[in-house]
């Protein structure tokens, strides 16, 4: 049973060249219209991982899906390859890959369940033309979902298993896998099939066709023990090596990979190989991968196994050679456990060393530091100090700048009382020596008749009114 997943951001929208398929529809008188319609998108293919993929009557339904159709074939040649069958569609959607530009997808509905099983079984396994060699490969599906995220469509349903939507790659699973019955053609990058579907969309077949690349594991970059995603191309080195294809499987859920030395493609929900046929080692045919005589002795002459000495020896060379890989790949594990351990051991004791080394460190740091603290402590201390004898300073020499300018005043008013005594003083001199000479002039006159009875009367002069007047203001202050 399987279901499509379509990431899409467009609408569908009607067949761009319908005109040029309507002669093969105008002639069908039980469906004279069928709708052509076609979308871009992204197709996601499931499908159930209890069941076979193989057509059953419960797995069957009237929706049929065209993995693949080549691009050299247009969609009015894709309607002439269903031939009479286009009486009984009523719905055909033509799928375009952005990514896969070398080939396109097709979903059919058809009107009946036999309609569908005779298109099924008419044209499925058959070639596009008589002249090239891709095949036609069609599935019954049973739902189909449209959205606009790449989450939800790269998402598998809960018991659903993706498959890859390449021909080739759906070729190479065994048919119980991919529900296509597949030829014994090994695909190898010689074979004309290949060459014909590959044109570098698909990276699984680009690693096959191209044999001259030197593929490495996209995470860690190792080039033994590749094994290659079918459904996305992720390259990943296998789990005795880093296990980074594993741990693809664990993120993705891709559970197909594809071993680049065997060809060989390994499921890793079955853990298990999905081949039921392999190649001979002795000439190179395709053999089953259990086939084996039952017989007691090994030889009962009747299943043909026992006479085929060279299958035989293939069996046993590859049974030596799987448990000298075995044996080898187990070694390396436990080389590389015991590489893990010794370089666990050196990462502690390194992981020690430098605990006590920023230890030390922050301990002599510290050290340091409360040093530097005191010192710088004390010097606060220190400027605090000077600080306030500094201010005391600045006040006292406030306070004796005022005594000084007191002072200053004081010997400055005391100055000029000094200046006016001594004016006054020498006043008073000045007036006794005009008195003094007066008397004598008075005694040496010889008419002294004449100015008897007199009064001597002294010439005013402005300083001595001056004096006089400032005289008498200070001995007003004084009286104050």
């Amino acid at each position: 049973m399987f279901i499509l997943r379509v990431h899409s951001v467009d609408t569908e929208l009607p067949l761009t060249d319908a005109e040029e398929i309507e002669f093969y529809t105008t002639t069908s008188l039980s469906n004279p219209n069928p709708k052509f319609r076609e979308r871009r998108g992204v197709v996601h293919l499931y499908r159930k991982a209890s069941q076979s993929s193989l057509p059953n009557p419960s797995s069957r339904s009237t929706s049929l899906f065209v993995v693949a159709v080549p691009k050299y074939l247009s969609a009015a040649d894709f309607i002439r390859f269903a031939g009479s069958h286009i009486e009984n569609i009523t719905y055909i959607l033509f799928i375009w890959n952005d990514g896969m530009e070398d080939r396109y997808s097709v979903l059919i509905e058809l009107a009946a369940q036999s309609a569908a099983d005779a298109f099924y079984f008419s044209l499925n396994g058959k070639r596009f033309s008589p002249a090239e060699a891709e095949l036609c490969h069609i599935l019954f599906t049973h739902s189909v979902e449209y959205t606009e995220l790449g989450e939800i469509a790269s998402t598998p349903p809960v018991g659903f298993t993706e498959l890859p939507t390449c021909p080739i790659c759906l070729e190479r699973l065994d048919p119980d896998t991919s529900g296509i019955l597949s030829t014994f053609c090994d695909h190898s990058f010689q074979c004309s099939c290949t060459s014909k579907w590959t044109y570098l969309s698909c990276t699984v077949c680009r690693f096959c066709q191209q044999q001259e690349e030197n593929p490495v594991c996209s995470i860690c970059g190792s080039g033994e023990n590749l094994w290659i995603c079918l459904i996305c191309g992720f390259m990943g080195c296998g789990r005795y090596k880093e296990g980074h294809g594993v741990r693809h499987w664990k993120d993705t859920q891709h559970c197909y990979s594809l071993e680049l030395i065997s060809q060989q493609i390994w499921d890793y929900v079955g853990d298990g190989y999905v081949h039921r046929l392999t190649h001979s080692k002795v000439d190179g045919k395709p053999v089953e991968i259990n086939s084996r005589c039952t017989s007691i002795e090994g030889t009962c002459h009747s299943c043909g196994y026992g006479d085929d000495s060279g299958i035989n020896e293939a069996i046993y060379s590859s049974k030596v050679e799987a448990v000298f890989d075995e044996y080898s790949r187990l070694l390396a594990t436990e080389l590389e456990k015991q590489r893990q351990n010794y370089e666990s051991l050196l990462a502690e004791a390194k992981g020690k060393r430098d605990i006590t080394i920023a230890e030390a460190v922050e301990k002599a740091v510290t050290s340091e530091m409360q040093d530097i603290q005191s010192k710088l402590d004390k010097c606060t201390e220190e400027k605090n100090a000077l600080a306030e004898i500094n201010r005391k300073l600045i006040k006292d020499q406030q306070v004796w700048h005022v005594k000084v300018k007191e002072i200053e005043e004081r010997e400055a008013s005391e100055s000029r009382l000094m200046d006016e005594k001594i004016l006054d003083l020498e006043e008073q001199v000045r007036d006794l020596k005009v008195y003094i000479e007066a008397q004598k002039t008075l005694t040496d006159m010889t008419d002294s008749d004449s100015i008897k009875g007199g009064t001597v009367l002294p010439v005013p002069s402005t300083q001595s009114s001056s004096t006089n007047t400032r005289r008498h203001k200070k001995a007003g202050r004084r009286r104050k």
